[in-house]
């Protein structure tokens, strides 16, 4: 037995090269010559590399925002051009996976502003073929039951996730599971034995955090091997409803909608939670932080906002910092229309958010200073000039500076710069080690709020990052955020 991995190997400047090593001897034996320009590569899941992407530099080694692809024929070693994707603009191929058996390529490419999915032999003819389109959202990747294995299908997520299963085989195998797990949708095929007739499957739900399953295919027996959060078994979470909200131009917002099934008719105290990215998106399933929230007696909305990934081009946008007035629009129309469903409370809303969710949640607060009753950020943004300072020197810096933006927006989106608009007490909540949004950004904007007299509370923890991946930490993280909501 083998495994097949990338090595960076050490030089003046980094190299990236693929080592095959043997398991029983650990001798390793490199099998792709290391390259500056090599990004990273693809196998073909039998010990072989088929696809390498190549990072593309300007004259200054600034990474352009392009990668271009090559891949191998089965015939020999010789690369064959597949195209380049530019990453500032969408568009180009995007490689997501080999079929082995097949000897075919999966990427994804724009058609009519949305990623659509194509197959591509890997015979050196370069002829593709549409597999699958949405006229509505992206399509979002392939389903495999183990890398280098067969295409069985491929996802796509409008209210939720949806698995579409092009394999007979699996689509029925794929109902059955429905009829199995009914209470658990999600459901995903994880990782499979060599020869295919034992797999791993993965069902979660939004109340239910998820669970992972032997299933044997000959007999079709299937037991519970470990779930995500077995703390939470006799616990009674919150129902997550997908809704659509309106906007004052008149264009619809998906959003989600957390709130305990036993709770009343009538107004309730509610919380904003913009999700961070700002290129991401929030998706029907378990959620901790909105369910947490939502057991404490809060109606929970995650909106959407353009900016947001898998809807296409237009929604997209210039994307959420370079558009973050049509970005806030979008979360505070969430706020209203929580109010005008005779859900929320305007008087006991308040709003949270988790690195771009926290800058737009300080930044909801500048904008509109009375709708909120407390504002939390975690790991946020609060300064857009000192967001562009920080990738200077990093081989992203132009990429990330265009993402940004420049010129007077940038003062009238950052936050820290009006902190005197802020009404309510603000929680900010920073690891010291975090490389996505250095903790000096939460630190100035502390600072600010205190020259102005503002209440403002700064947790810290000590080498911790982006994630705040620690169970005490989070422990205390919720504790005051639920002590001063």
């Amino acid at each position: 037995p083998s495994v097949i991995m990338a090595r960076a190997y050490t030089a003046e400047r980094p190299l990236l090269g693929v080592d095959r090593i043997d398991l029983d001897t650990m001798h390793s034996k490199r099998i792709e010559t290391p390259r500056a320009d090599a990004d990273s590569y693809m196998t073909d899941g039998h010990g072989r590399v088929r696809l390498i992407a190549l990072g593309q530099s300007k004259f200054d080694e600034q990474f352009n925002g392009r990668k271009q692809f090559r891949y191998r024929t089965a015939a020999n070693d010789d690369w064959h051009d597949l195209g380049t994707h530019d990453a500032t603009t969408g568009t180009g191929p995007y490689p997501l996976a080999i079929d082995g058996p097949a000897e075919s390529l999966y990427y994804l490419a724009k058609l009519n502003g949305r990623d659509a999915l194509y197959q591509m032999k890997l015979d050196g003819a370069g002829a593709a073929t549409l597999v699958a389109k949405n006229d509505n959202v992206d399509i979002s990747d392939v389903i495999q039951v183990a890398p280098g294995e067969p295409v069985i299908g491929y996802h796509y997520t409008d209210v939720q996730q949806r698995a579409i299963y092009t394999d007979p085989a699996f689509r029925k195998l794929g109902e059955q599971l429905a009829r199995a797990l009914p209470d658990e949708p999600l459901i995903e095929f994880v990782s499979a034995s060599h020869d295919g007739m034992t797999i791993l499957v993965h069902a979660a739900s939004d109340t239910d955090p998820g669970a992972y399953y032997m299933l044997d295919r000959r007999t079709m027996h299937m037991d519970m091997t470990l779930e995500d959060r077995p703390e939470l078994d006799h616990v009674k979470l919150s129902p997550v409803k997908p809704i659509i909200i309106p906007t004052k131009d008149g264009t619809t917002i998906p959003a989600y909608l957390t709130m305990s099934a036993t709770m009343p008719a009538g107004r309730h105290p509610s919380i904003v939670l913009p999700h961070g990215g700002p290129s991401s998106r929030d998706e029907w399933g378990f959620d901790w932080l909105a369910q947490f929230l939502a057991a404490r007696g809060y109606v929970v909305i995650q909106p959407n906002y353009r900016g947001s990934s898998g809807y296409g081009e237009k929604f997209l946008g210039d994307n959420a910092f370079r558009g973050w007035k049509t970005a806030i629009g979008d979360i505070s129309a969430a706020a209203d229309y929580l109010v005008a469903q005779g859900i929320a409370d305007q008087q006991r809303m308040a709003i949270v958010g988790w690195s771009y969710g926290g800058y737009a949640a300080l930044q909801s607060a500048v904008v509109s200073p009375d709708r909120y009753r407390a504002v939390i950020a975690i790991a946020p943004v609060t300064d857009l000039s000192a967001l562009r300072r920080d990738a200077e020197g990093f081989t992203d810096e132009d990429i990330t500076k265009a993402f940004i933006g420049k010129g007077a927006e940038l003062a009238e989106g950052s936050p820290m710069q009006h902190a005197d608009a802020i009404k309510a007490p603000v929680l900010l909540i920073h690891g010291d080690l975090d490389a996505n949004v250095r903790i000096a950004h939460s630190q100035r904007m502390v600072a600010a709020l205190k020259r102005r007299g503002k209440q403002v509370e700064f947790l810290t923890y000590k080498d911790l990052e982006h994630q705040l991946d620690d169970s005490r930490a989070r422990t205390e993280m919720l504790t005051h955020i639920g002590a001063l909501l």
